[in-house]
């Protein structure tokens, strides 16, 4: 394949974004009116080379830049029927990503004794970006992992899953950035990209690109802008960068949605919410009945949802009394049953939802050690199809932040990959959350966006 230096025709990068960079300053958004149910998740994957970088030119250039597909109303439902049939996602693909966050679930939220909130779709994404630059034993652990039989398989429906999961109305928002920040010279050196990798990214993960110098402090502010850009400004992390560095790759997921049925704001009250050690906590707690709504009943559980407007849904999972949170988390087997499993019922269900807001952090490296992912870790992984030189994946990083009231949801996530109608009630149930309990957000098509759990709402 005919290679060449891809910064032949680099133009200058957005003033705003370098402006931010040189002044340290977070960029300033106004805040909505109604909070809706928000989450913002971001991860990192940070790749290192085996020698190190000289000092080079202070600089940050733009390769790519991205454009995102066209957004349209929450009830545009013949231009959202189109955006499905022209992207066809396969059945299983969406079985695929669950099965994923099942298994990489269990591991980050079994032995948390905090509230943790957990994007598997932020973490697969960066870690499908980073699986179609890595070739050999390298690639089929990454492709075991990620359930697919290639990485062309995987990019297509990564582009197809991408296109029908983003929303951008009035309504609410669900957004998908990735990033590749790639590093300039090493040991005065130009480093050679593939441009089949950057040109690849634009296409199926809609990745924007950055020629860097990560020895210079100021990359890693103009990274923390561009994330706090892409989660609406509700993340703000701090980047490190350091010389043996030569490429980040960082996906971000930005989320929220109003309640189908809102929560009115007259019935919050206080109340107790009891913790694992049985001390109390006082916090305010959303109320509502609701007729002829599905919940599911299964061994030490009881599972129902909340409709979000724009076609998914926040799923509330809540342990028996006296049935431990962490045997519900034990394994993979167990979350999946607790997500996809129970007796099905159709009635009323009673609801008790603490209001909650809190951030977390999670290393992701040996949770992918687990799952037999290791090679991409050594010095002698092979990312051939990504840059010419040996270099090996050094640190992945999820930080997300979620938040739910009587209107709804907002979340975000980052990843950071640095390479170093009605019925007959049937019947009746308490959805009582005043004790540590399980939560999910799924998107239209089920795939599951978050899976967290909150132990302590006043945190």
């Amino acid at each position: 394949m005919k290679e060449k230096k891809l910064f032949d025709d680099i133009t200058d990068i957005d003033d705003e974004l370098i402006e931010e960079a040189k002044v340290n300053k977070r960029p300033r958004f106004k805040r909505k009116k109604i909070v809706t149910l928000a989450v913002s998740v971001l991860v990192v994957i940070s790749i290192v080379l085996l020698v190190k970088n000289k000092e080079v030119n202070n600089y940050i250039k733009p390769i790519a830049e991205v454009i995102y597909p066209k957004a349209y109303a929450f009830d545009d439902y013949d231009s959202w029927r189109k955006i499905i049939d022209e992207n066809k996602v396969e059945d299983n693909t969406i079985k695929i990503i669950n099965d994923f966050a099942y298994k990489t679930g269990s591991l980050i939220l079994k032995d948390s004794e905090k509230n943790m909130n957990y994007s598997p779709l932020s973490l697969y994404y960066a870690l499908g970006l980073a699986t179609t630059g890595a070739r050999a034993e390298t690639e089929m652990e990454l492709l075991n992992l990620l359930g697919m039989p290639d990485r062309e398989t995987l990019s297509l429906e990564s582009g197809n899953l991408y296109r029908t999961l983003y929303k951008d109305n009035k309504i609410g928002k669900l957004k998908i950035a990735n990033s590749l920040w790639l590093g300039n010279e090493i040991n005065g050196q130009p480093l050679m990209f593939k441009d089949s990798f950057v040109e690849n990214a634009a296409k199926n993960f809609y990745a924007s690109s950055y020629n860097v110098d990560f020895s210079n402090k100021e990359t890693g502010k103009a990274m923390g802008n561009w994330i706090a850009e892409n989660t609406n400004g509700r993340l703000t992390p701090d980047i490190e960068t350091n010389s043996e560095q030569i490429l980040s790759i960082i996906n971000t997921v930005y989320f929220y949605d109003q309640w189908v049925n809102r929560f009115d704001k007259d019935s919050t009250v206080e109340d107790a919410f009891y913790l694992l050690d049985d001390k109390e906590v006082k916090v305010d707690f959303m109320n509502k009945t609701m007729g002829s709504t599905g919940f599911f009943k299964g061994e030490n559980f009881t599972r129902s949802g909340l409709n979000l407007k724009n076609g998914g849904q926040m799923v509330f999972i809540l342990p028996d009394k006296k049935v431990s949170l962490y045997d519900l988390l034990s394994s993979y087997e167990e979350v999946k049953e607790i997500f996809e499993e129970g007796q099905d019922f159709y009635g009323e269900v009673v609801w008790k939802i603490p209001k909650f807001n809190f951030s977390s952090k999670v290393e992701l490296i040996d949770t992918l050690k687990e799952l037999n992912v290791k090679l991409a870790f050594q010095s002698d992984a092979d990312f051939s199809g990504m840059v010419e030189q040996m270099a090996f994946i050094s640190a992945i990083q999820q930080e997300t932040q979620i938040s739910i009231d009587e209107e709804g949801v907002e979340a975000s996530a980052f990843t950071q990959i640095d390479y170093a109608g009605s019925a007959l009630p049937e019947g009746h149930a308490d959805m009582i959350l005043n004790r540590p309990f399980i939560y999910g957000i799924t998107s239209s098509n089920g795939s599951l966006l978050f899976i967290g759990i909150c132990m302590n709402p006043s945190e």
